[in-house]
């Protein structure tokens, strides 16, 4: 019998795999069903789905690795990570989907929320100020206008495979929907920045890239992590993670 691998844990779901199958455990369907349609249009590849029975999604493990994850080494090369980018662009490229995604929350509401977690962080003695309050004017880059397009919404590079210099899946699709095209850069790309040329490269011409911008989602989104990864049994603080993104702004 093959052994229970938890590959992620935590209050709102929990992913395990059992040998070539990953069970995704959600209690949120809306989520779940955001998920399963956003890999059915995607046009980059995706894993197969073998069966749903709510609140279990089961998913076919796929080929390759990832290209490493936030703390830790990359362990792509640099065509990998140009690879990621070509398949980032094909999705952004992509037909719209029916709905706003994670990446496509509003600057307004973007704002009050970054107001709060700021606020938040210096009373509880989560983070110095100065570190907050040099974020948070750096994290403002982000709030712009921006031509939507279809978003992964949560694309760490832990949830992109390869196989040598090709791209074999793109994982976990529950924040997909219209959104911020550089949000899904900056996310991939988050703790890893010697990569961002080999991504751009990959990704193209013809979507503005804007570096700052880029650099403000980095800011935004690790002030709007740290409090959650902490609740939710994480560490920000771990070496290359959050808390040294943060750090690099200053």
């Amino acid at each position: 019998m093959d052994e229970v691998e938890v590959v992620v844990a935590h209050s709102e779901r929990a992913t395990l795999r059992v040998g070539d199958v990953f069970l995704k455990v959600d209690a949120d369907q809306a989520r779940m069903d955001v998920e399963v349609e956003a890999m059915s249009l995607a046009p980059v590849p995706t894993p197969e789905v073998l069966w749903r029975k709510p609140p279990v999604l089961a998913i076919a493990a796929l080929p390759g690795a990832t290209l490493g994850r936030l703390g830790g080494p990359s362990t792509g090369t640099p065509a990998a990570w140009a690879a990621a980018g070509a398949a980032i662009r094909k999705l952004h490229d992509a037909p719209l989907p029916p709905r706003p995604g994670r990446a496509g929350r509003s600057s307004v509401a973007l704002a009050a929320e970054l107001d709060d977690e700021c606020e938040s962080l210096v009373r509880n003695g989560l983070l110095p100020s100065d570190l907050v309050t040099r974020n948070r004017r750096v994290a403002e880059g982000a709030f712009r206008p921006w031509a939507p397009v279809f978003t992964h919404g949560d694309l760490q590079i832990a949830h992109v495979f390869v196989d040598g210099d090709e791209v074999t899946g793109i994982i976990d699709w529950s924040e997909a929907g219209q959104g911020d095209a550089l949000y899904d850069l900056a996310t991939f790309t988050l703790g890893h920045e010697e990569h961002l040329d080999d991504v751009i490269a990959g990704y193209g011409t013809g979507i503005d890239v804007d570096l700052d911008v880029i650099h403000a989602w980095w800011s935004l989104r690790g002030l709007l992590a740290v409090r959650w990864l902490i609740e939710h049994g994480f560490d920000p603080f771990a070496p290359g993670c959050e808390v040294d993104v943060l750090r690099s702004r200053m």
